[in-house]
């Protein structure tokens, strides 16, 4: 057996890792990479293997940097099954279809006005490789195994983190490798906690905050601080927030609050199309998540839907104190940056990060103090309050990692850490190393691992399971 590391290895996007198996392929996750150019260029580089050799597509969730790919992997010829879970199938066909019209849209925009080297730019996918995509879900149940192909069989677990997310556990002739996919929290208040698996001979893990532990403050009382003060100067709030998890968290809260009259009655506004369509969403799967149908109920009901673009221009007209979320959660694309343009060089006003922002990013900028950032080709002034909001993390950190890891119930032959930047993975490969003794490497992107019972070999070389680095 041989993983290579394709992408999510050195950064966080772009997840792709292709399992061989004799003569089969399996590629766990297809995700687009993200953030600065030099990472969002490899989006256009050929596949770096041949897609028609492909015999399955596992999909961990939903999240564009785990399967924002699949429509170009599908117009590069391939035409075998995706398998995920019956909500990431929901979730991708919204997804996925919003971010190829973002990519349209964005083409025409930069035609329209001469604002590219390119000509003509060309969206990276299009519409109709979108609904390709979509075509090859193929959706699997929850701790039920299935073959993808006859030498590989895997079982779906929860992992938290959003709705559908799962670990994929991947068993080929005895061996086990573990894709823990994106771990969630243990308490998050919608999402289950992540499932406690048998032990795995290998482990591929994620490693976003391998160097940090979360604020445990409670983010109701975050939250309502922040709205308080903004509202208390006659400003609004605008939240860049990610339409699958995180817009849905805020909306619990706000409604937390409504009911206990523990915020000001001021509107608040679900501005994306997408983030509306995935909310609703939940109520059809009460079964992935913690919530009741009441609850549910009361979640999507904490916000009124905008959906037209007249609407989401009058927004910015008003002159009252509102809450208005809008995707994307890094400020990459979307509703948000008409918003961001119209309202970041008013002090009165607050833009409200609600999770990790990668490098490169115009949201990375605004939480490093900058002082202006280029929307739609002009420079806009940031004299808005900005403030990070980290407490509504649908990632584990590195305490909740350790004390999953804690369950296993014999040690694991080798831990491959990807998903993280190069400090965090780095940080958490030293922590596994220190209290379990386990071999943990930090995956380089392109890498190949050779898999074995008794060995595995990296860049041509051997070393025993038993064993790992000092430092």
């Amino acid at each position: 057996m041989e993983l290579s590391f394709l992408g999510a290895a050195g950064t966080v996007t772009g997840s792709k890792t292709l399992l061989r198996v004799a003569d089969r392929n399996v590629l766990v996750d297809c995700g687009l990479f993200q953030g600065v150019k030099t990472l969002r260029n490899r989006n256009w580089a050929p596949p770096p293997f041949n897609v028609r050799d492909l015999d399955a597509v596992v999909l961990t969730h939903a999240h564009i940097d785990h399967s924002g790919y699949l429509p170009v992997l599908v117009r590069q010829g391939y035409a075998g099954p995706v398998y995920c879970t019956s909500a990431t199938r929901d979730l991708c066909e919204i997804l996925l279809l919003d971010s190829a019209h973002l990519e349209e849209e964005e083409a025409d925009f930069l035609n329209r006005h001469g604002k590219s080297k390119h000509h003509p730019a060309l969206p990276l996918f299009t519409t109709d490789d979108a609904r390709r995509a979509i075509e090859r879900l193929t959706p699997r149940a929850f701790d039920t195994p299935f073959d993808v192909c006859p030498e590989v069989r895997v079982t779906f677990l929860h992992a938290g983190h959003i709705l559908g997310a799962a670990m994929a556990q991947v068993d080929v002739d005895g061996r086990r490798i573990l894709f823990s996919g994106d771990l969630g929290r243990t308490d998050d208040p919608i999402m289950p906690a992540p499932a406690n698996p048998e032990t795995p001979d290998f482990l591929v893990l994620e490693s976003t905050y391998g160097d940090r532990l979360h604020d445990r403050t409670d983010p109701g009382a975050q939250l309502a601080e922040i709205l308080h003060r903004t509202f208390a100067r006659g400003g609004s709030v605008i939240v860049p927030a990610f339409a699958v998890g995180r817009v849905q968290s805020l909306l619990y809260w706000i409604a937390r609050l409504k009911s206990a009259a523990e915020m000001p009655d001021v509107p608040v506004y679900l501005d994306s199309p997408m983030a509306v369509n995935v909310t609703k969403t939940y109520s059809s799967h009460l079964a992935d998540q913690r919530l009741s149908a009441s609850e549910c109920a009361q979640m999507c009901g904490a916000a009124t839907f905008i959906t037209s673009v007249d609407q989401s221009k009058w927004l910015d007209t008003r002159a009252m104190p509102s809450i208005i979320i809008a995707g994307s959660g890094m400020a990459t694309g979307g509703r948000v940056l008409h918003h961001l343009k119209a309202m970041s060089d008013n002090w009165r006003n607050t833009v409200l990060f609600t999770g990790f922002q990668a490098p490169g990013t115009r949201g990375s900028t605004m939480v490093n103090g900058g002082s202006e950032v280029k929307i739609f080709g002009d420079y806009v002034h940031v004299n808005a309050e900005v403030v990070q909001l980290d407490t509504l993390s649908a990632h584990a950190d590195y305490g909740e990692t350790l004390n999953w890891l804690s369950k296993f119930d014999k040690p694991v032959g080798s831990i491959f850490l990807n998903h993280g930047e190069p400090a965090a993975a780095d940080s958490l490969r030293r922590r596994i190393a220190d209290r379990f003794g386990w071999p943990c490497q930090v995956v380089e992107p392109m890498e190949s691992v050779c898999l074995d019972f008794g060995k595995s070999t990296r860049n041509g070389d051997s070393h025993d399971e038993g064993e790992h680095r000092e430092d």
